[in-house]
C-alpha cells in the first residue's frame, strides 16, 4: 500500500514541479502566461487562474500524500540504531608505556 502512494506521492510532485515551472513570474520566468504560448485557445489571465488552481489542488494533494505516508511508516522504524541513539564507549585508561629494557650493570669507578 505504502509503495502505491509512494508512487503517486513522486508523480504529484513531478507535477508540482511542472505546473510552477510553467507559470508565468514578474520576471518572465519559463511561463506560457501570455496568448502566444496557448495560442487562442485561452486569455492570458484564464490560463495563470487555470495554473493557479492546478498549483494550489496539487499543493494539497501533496500534503495529504506526504501525511498519509507518514502515519503508514510511523511504526515500522527498522532494527539499525542511529549513530545517535547509541552511547559512547566507556573510555579505559591507555596501558603505561613499556618500560626500556635493562641490561647488566656496569662496575663504577
Amino acid at each position: 500500500m505504502s509503495t502505491v502512494l509512494l508512487i503517486i506521492y513522486l508523480f504529484v510532485a513531478l507535477a508540482l514541479i511542472g505546473v510552477v515551472l510553467i507559470q508565468r513570474s514578474e520576471g518572465g520566468g519559463l511561463g506560457i502566461g501570455s496568448s502566444q504560448g496557448m495560442g487562442s485557445f485561452m486569455s492570458g489571465r484564464g490560463t495563470a487562474n487555470l495554473l493557479t488552481r492546478t498549483t494550489a489542488i496539487l499543493a494539497a494533494i501533496f500534503l495529504a500524500l506526504a501525511l498519509v505516508l507518514a502515519l503508514l511508516n510511523r511504526g515500522t522504524s527498522s532494527a539499525t540504531r542511529s549513530i545517535l541513539d547509541t552511547t559512547a564507549p566507556a573510555s579505559t585508561p591507555a596501558p603505561p608505556p613499556p618500560a626500556a629494557p635493562q641490561g647488566p650493570s656496569a662496575p663504577t669507578n
